[in-house]
Parts: C-alpha cells; sequence; structure tokens
C-alpha cells in the first residue's frame, strides 16, 4: 500500500473483558471517505455495537479519535474527540477536546483506540510508541484529576505522558462524567466519563515519537507559518478583535457583554440580565474585571497561536486558595448568571471541582439552576436535597451540592445525571426543564443569536454550541438554509481533521481545506468539504436512526424557543421546528422522516451498507 499521508495507518482495538488487543490498519478508503476523528469513529462504532446496546454494556466501545492535520504541527490542530453512545440520550455521541493528548495519541502510532467490554478490576491502559498493556488502577480509583495524572507521571517515569482520565464522576456513573485531560480540558459532553466508568476504565495514557511528515512540506510549511503569524497578531478587524480578546482573556472576556445582550441565558433561561442579574453583577463576571487579580500564566493547547487558557493563583480566597485554572466562558455562565451567583470566588472553586472531579460544568451548572428554580416554586424543598437551602446565587450551597453530585450521594445521586433524569427521580420539575433532546445545552441563547436552536436540537449529539451550522444570522437572511449547511459541512471537517473551533476566527474560508490538502496529498477543495461535511454528518445521523431516533425524539423544551417577558429580547420566539426543516430540505432529505433518497446517498458514497437498512431491498 502506497504511504498515507496524515495517517499513523493503525487503529487499536481492546477487549477489557478479555484483556485482547488487535491492531488494524486504517485504509485508504476508509481515510479518504470519513476524513478522522469522530467520522471515523462513528463508521467503526456502527459496524462494532449491536443495535440496543446499553452504553455501560460489554458490548459498549468507547473510542479515542484523532485527525489527519493532529501531530502534524500545523497551527491550531490539536484537538481529539471521545466516540461513544450516550447514557442521556440512547444515541451517537462525540465530544471534542484540546490540551496535548490528541497529539500524543497520534505519537504513539494510532489514528483511533476503541475500547469495549468490561473489567473486573480498576485499570489503565498505557500506550507508547506502538507498545499498549492494560495496568491495575486499584490505587488510582478515587482520586480527583490532578492525582491521578501526578501518580501516573512517577510510576510509569515519564514526565511527558499525557492521560485521558475520569474522576469521582465517572466512576459513579454520573451521566455529566467528563474526561479530563492536561488537567482542565474536558471532553464534556453526555457522559463520556460515565463510559469509561461503568468498564472500570480509569484512564487512557498515551507516550510517542513518531513524526508524520505532510505530503506537500514546502506548502504546507509555507501555509502554517501565514497562519501562525496572523493569529499571533490579529488584524484591526471584527474578528481579529475577538482573537486579541481570547488572547488576553480567553473565552472569559465576552462574558459581560453577553450576559447583558441576552446572548447568555440568565436564571434558568427565564430571566433577563439587564433585570435579573443587573449591570454591576454583569461586569464582576467579565474577565476585564477580575482575570488580573489570579492571572499568572498564559497557556494554550498543542500548536496553539492564541493560547487563551491561563493559570491562575488564588491569594486567600473565601472557598479555595493555590493554583488553578482560569475558567471557561461557558463556565462562568452556566454556574453564574444562570445561576444568579455573582461571587467569582465561588465559580473558581465551582470550576476547580467540576475539573478535579470529572463533571461537566454546563449540565452541573444548568442542573443547578433548574433545582434553583424547583426550590422558588416550592417544587422542592431543602428536605428534598439534604436539608441545603439552593436559593438563588447562593454560592455556599451550590459548592455543598455540586461535591454530592460529584460523589454520588445523598440528593447528588438524583442530581448527577442531569435535568431530565431528575425530574424523573423526584417526579416533578418537568415546566422548568431547559434541555435538547436531555442534554442541558451551550450557554447561547437562540433568541439572541437565532440559529442556536437548530443546531441545538437536530445535530445528532443535541444541546453543543460548537456543532455546525449557521448561528448568527437573522432569520431572514437571504439563503440561510444554505450558508446553514455550508457550514455544517465546514465544522464537521474542522472537527474531523482535527482543529481548534476557534481557528476559523483567524483562518480564511478554505485554510483548512488547504492545510488537509497539503496534509494527505489530495484534492480537498469546498466541492470536496460539503461532500465529506455531509458524509460524516449523516454517519452520525445514522447511528442514530438504527437506534430508533426520530424526528419526535428531537426535542426542544418550550422555554428555550418561547418568549421572555422582559429585558432586550422580550417577546422573541424562535421557530427551530422550521428551520429543521428548512435545513434538512436544503440537505435534500425528507423532513419528516429525515432520511435523504437512496441517490442523496449514492452520490455522496460509502454507505453501501446501510441501504439495506435504509431502503430495504428496493433500488
Amino acid at each position: 500500500m502506497d504511504k498515507l499521508y496524515g495517517y499513523a495507518g493503525k487503529m487499536l482495538f481492546v477487549d477489557l473483558g478479555s484483556g485482547a488487543m488487535e491492531e488494524r490498519q486504517l485504509t485508504r478508503e476508509m481515510a479518504e471517505t470519513f476524513l478522522g476523528g469522530y467520522g471515523i469513529g462513528a463508521r467503526i462504532l456502527y459496524d462494532m455495537m449491536p443495535q440496543g446496546t446499553h452504553p455501560f454494556s460489554e458490548e459498549s466501545v468507547i473510542g479515542f479519535t484523532v485527525g489527519p492535520c493532529t501531530g502534524t504541527g500545523a497551527v491550531m490542530s490539536g484537538r481529539w474527540t471521545a466516540v461513544h453512545k450516550s447514557p442521556v440520550t440512547m444515541g451517537w455521541n462525540d465530544s471534542n477536546c484540546g490540551g496535548f493528548f490528541g497529539p500524543e495519541l497520534k505519537k504513539a502510532g494510532y489514528d483511533a483506540v476503541f475500547i469495549r467490554g468490561l473489567s473486573s478490576r480498576p485499570v489503565y491502559l498505557w500506550i507508547h510508541d506502538g507498545q499498549a498493556e492494560i495496568r491495575d488502577a486499584g490505587h488510582l480509583w478515587g482520586k480527583s484529576i490532578k492525582e491521578t495524572e501526578i501518580a501516573l507521571r512517577v510510576e510509569l517515569n515519564e514526565p511527558r505522558m499525557q492521560s485521558a482520565a475520569i474522576g469521582p464522576a465517572g466512576e459513579h456513573l454520573s451521566f455529566m462524567a467528563t474526561i479530563m485531560n492536561d488537567r482542565h480540558r474536558a471532553a464534556g459532553r453526555a457522559g463520556a466519563g460515565s463510559v469509561m466508568g461503568s468498564k472500570q476504565l480509569k484512564a487512557v495514557v498515551v507516550r510517542g515519537s513518531a513524526h508524520y511528515e505532510p505530503a506537500q512540506p514546502e506548502e504546507f510549511k509555507a501555509l502554517n507559518k501565514k497562519m501562525a503569524q496572523h493569529l499571533a497578531n490579529p488584524p484591526e478587524t471584527k474578528d481579529g478583535q475577538v482573537l486579541r480578546k481570547f488572547k488576553q482573556y480567553g473565552t472569559t472576556g465576552g462574558n459581560t457583554p453577553n450576559i447583558l445582550s441576552g446572548e447568555a441565558p440568565v436564571k434558568n433561561w427565564g430571566g433577563s440580565g439587564i433585570d435579573d442579574f443587573g449591570e454591576e453583577n454583569a461586569e464582576k463576571l467579565g474577565g476585564p474585571y477580575f482575570d488580573g487579580n489570579y492571572n499568572i500564566r498564559p497557556y494554550g493547547c498543542a500548536n496553539c497561536a492564541i493560547r487563551c487558557g491561563a493559570q491562575y493563583q488564588v491569594q486567600d480566597g473565601k472557598y479555595f486558595s493555590g493554583s488553578t485554572d482560569r475558567p471557561e466562558y461557558e463556565t462562568l455562565a452556566a454556574f453564574g448568571e444562570n445561576c444568579l451567583l455573582n461571587d467569582i470566588d465561588a465559580i473558581i472553586k465551582l470550576n476547580e471541582m467540576s475539573n478535579e472531579g470529572g463533571m461537566d460544568t454546563i449540565s452541573a451548572g444548568s442542573t443547578l439552576a433548574w433545582a434553583m428554580e424547583c426550590m422558588e416554586h416550592g417544587v422542592l424543598t431543602p428536605e428534598d436535597l439534604d436539608g441545603i437551602n439552593l436559593t438563588w446565587g447562593n454560592g455556599d450551597a451550590m459548592i455543598e451540592l455540586l461535591d454530592r453530585m460529584i460523589q454520588g450521594k445523598g440528593a447528588g445521586e438524583k442530581l448527577m445525571n442531569g435535568q431530565r433524569a431528575a425530574i424523573q427521580a423526584f417526579g416533578r420539575g418537568a415546566e422548568f426543564e431547559t434541555t435538547a433532546g436531555g442534554v442541558e445545552p451551550g450557554m447561547h441563547d437562540s433568541r439572541r443569536s437565532k440559529g442556536y436552536n437548530r443546531i441545538y436540537q437536530f445535530d445528532p449529539t443535541p444541546g453543543r454550541h460548537m456543532k455546525g451550522g449557521d448561528p448568527w444570522s437573522p432569520l431572514d437572511t437571504p439563503n440561510r438554509p444554505s450558508r446553514d449547511v455550508e457550514m455544517m459541512t465546514a465544522v464537521e471537517v474542522l472537527n474531523s481533521a482535527g482543529f481548534c473551533a476557534f481557528s476559523s476566527r483567524g483562518f480564511k474560508k478554505d485554510t483548512i481545506n488547504q492545510f488537509i490538502s497539503y496534509t494527505t496529498g489530495r484534492r480537498f477543495d469546498l466541492e470536496e468539504q460539503l461532500r465529506t461535511g455531509k458524509r460524516i454528518f449523516f454517519m452520525r445521523h445514522l447511528f442514530n436512526l438504527r437506534e430508533g431516533i426520530t424526528k419526535k425524539d428531537l426535542t426542544l423544551s418550550p422555554r428555550l424557543n418561547g418568549p421572555l417577558d422582559k429585558g432586550p429580547l422580550a417577546g422573541v420566539v424562535i421557530p427551530s421546528d422550521q428551520m429543521g426543516d428548512d435545513f434538512f430540505r436544503e440537505l435534500g432529505w425528507d423532513p419528516d422522516t429525515l432520511i435523504p433518497p437512496r441517490e442523496w446517498l449514492e452520490e455522496l458514497g460509502g454507505f453501501e451498507f446501510a441501504y439495506d437498512f435504509l431502503y430495504g431491498n428496493t433500488k
């Protein structure tokens, strides 16, 4: 076989029950059809997992995947993706993450690692330069993320190893449990950590020395240098201003304007930032206000020219003192304005607890906001919450209850699986639910940025603010559905190739396509982006179709679409169902069945295996 540029060319398959391991070749056909990352991951899991497989069963598979540009040194290409079936939706799930784990996995010799089976004891998987072994993790079980990482570095005598690990939340099978790497980078949505926990898999640890030369090295180096310089010194444009703010304050820099404009949800998505939180509190929760009090060192993910992360040093904090990581915008908003909490010290503590416990801050904060509204209206009482008086903005109560959620004890056991599971556990509170398909959505209100609800509701992984589509254009924008589809394909390709979404603020429209072309040596233009992006999107959707998920299951809590009675977004209603129909018609699918015509798949190619399932024996 001729060289497959951009790829390790190998995938590792591990069975924790039997201990068996097998290397398989990544074929050119697979690489060119589904590109990499969750594109290839979705195709593999479709074959490996029988229909109806429970996420915590022996036949359940979790994958760790990277793209063709990961590990090549391409600027902004430090991402990896966890793939699995979600215990929240019982459908497809992928969760994208930054840091250094992804490039190190590629250097260790693999494009993907897929793990099935249930271990009889806690273990971790150690992969180093094409060698893999299952090791005992009994001494690591119960440890925090930081404690686990430190212990692994000492045990393996590998200071440069990278780990993707779970904390106590994953061990207790919380549906909010994350997979964490680099201390605070999280593959965070819809329960990836709980799937690892069900397998008693504490961590996947990687170290490697492989080097990946692009197919067209001179063109690659020239483009890489140009883009790195552009991102390091942003121009005086709108996107350039966003990049400069990212570089200075990370994602926290947008929180204050988001609160005041209505972009950020307030009071469990039912309030107004101006009326319910206030301008003074909004200023307090903005990076420009508090960042200078704590920030001692900026840092970035692998190959990052923006460096939006920061190490904080908290001196004599009310709840926490010591070194920690700057909260991201989603964390600030979920624990802050959505819970009416204006205390940055409490938010830093909640962020540190979530990172160390391995829990998704978006779902955790949103579930606490739901419980607060239930308390406000007498639907829940302190007795339901172990005597904790969870009133709006009560940081002490939030910290106490979050600890119980991470440890899976007391009332925390009822809350640790998210709003929908809590509604079932308590038997009440459905009127205050704010989810997309059962998943608490990202902290961007579609009543302000009009397209998010289409993405929240109809992406194969619901509730995601980082999935593809057009979130910003006004509803009456000409050719909006066409823009929505094209932007969806661009993000599918960006994610599957291994790039950070923030690159879109500095890259040109065709930059990622150029990187893929120069890396792999095959032509990858806008036409190929559209074809590949549609193929990856449908592959993820096909997994859900086989699980029996239909359009009626793609729900959005009424409050997320409905009007507010005050504030800058008062009276705004989002027609997300109609936007979904427009999107699927533009794709060329039946908007009722969400199944494309056979000719559509034949034109894309790569789906011959699914024809019988989708269309029976008809041609």
